[in-house]
């Protein structure tokens, strides 16, 4: 088996793996050499692989997989890790599909090995309400939770029970929201991890657009040809991410993007037998 080239990239702490596979040369991957590589002790380490693949529709493809191995959801800190990869490679447009449908991005500034970049979500259809939470598809499932003294609160163990919750058959990522004056605090569980991740992309995107509907008020608005844009400005404990949007009258939403730094973390030959 041929050694595989690697890079680590980071976005707001949620790290992945991530492979070029234009010419097919990574074919070889199996869910068992992802979870491998994904190993915080044995691998690279990371919250998940993805790899960058030619697309006859768009400038390129997002496949997307899991920590513990088989392909995942739609992941936005990942998509931005994935166009500042792109970016590094050559390309210049940001056109993607992935598994939730087409997507597109913007890189607004480049400083080294460190993008800020800015990507276009799917449009949201209003939440589910629960009696102790909301839910929301953002391209991936996220339950919803508003606490308090979120700094101090038992993430992994929460998260671990709402993510199996019967009400949820195919699982869901677990969102925790504290709301502050000019931000929101948001602290994620995420599934195909199985622990907390320091960001998650999706999961602050259904956090704002939730917070939104829940009527906190630490946003900012703009009128944008004729619609009011809002824009909520998110801390993760991996960094700064900023989410904005247009609301509809029936609880939906459209123009979502998410924003904020991708940055490559270091890359490396590795030989998948020694994993």
């Amino acid at each position: 088996m041929a050694k595989l080239h690697v890079y680590k990239y980071q976005g707001a702490g949620n790290d992945f793996v991530v492979v070029d596979n234009r010419r097919g040369e990574a074919d070889f991957l199996t869910p068992a050499l992802i979870n491998r590589l994904c190993d915080r002790r044995f691998g690279v380490g990371a919250d998940g692989l993805m790899t960058l693949c030619a697309s006859a529709e768009a400038d390129f493809e997002m496949h997307y997989y899991n920590a513990d191995g088989p392909e995942g959801t739609m992941c936005g800190n990942g998509g931005r890790c994935l166009v500042a990869f792109a970016d590094l490679m050559g390309i210049r447009k940001f056109d993607f599909q992935a598994c939730d449908g087409p997507h597109r991005a913007e890189v607004l500034s480049r400083d080294g090995d460190r993008r800020i970049v800015r990507l276009k979500m799917r449009d949201v259809e209003p939440p589910v309400k629960y009696p102790d939470g909301w839910l929301l598809e953002t391209g991936s499932t996220h339950f919803l939770q508003w606490v308090e003294n979120l700094a101090s609160f038992d993430v992994d163990r929460e998260g671990k029970r709402l993510r199996w919750d019967a009400r949820f058959p195919k699982g869901a990522n677990v969102n925790f929201i504290e709301p502050f004056a000019d931000h929101l605090f948001v602290r994620t569980y995420e599934r195909g991890v199985e622990a907390e991740t320091w960001a998650c992309g999706t999961g602050a995107t259904a956090s704002a657009l939730a917070s939104y509907l829940h009527g906190e008020k630490c946003f900012v608005r703009r009128m944008e040809n004729g619609d009011e844009r809002i824009k909520f400005a998110v801390e993760t404990r991996g960094g700064s991410l900023a989410v904005d949007f247009i609301a509809l009258p029936d609880g939906s939403f459209r123009d979502v993007w998410l924003t904020g730094p991708a940055a490559r973390v270091f890359e490396t030959d590795i030989d998948p037998e020694k994993l």
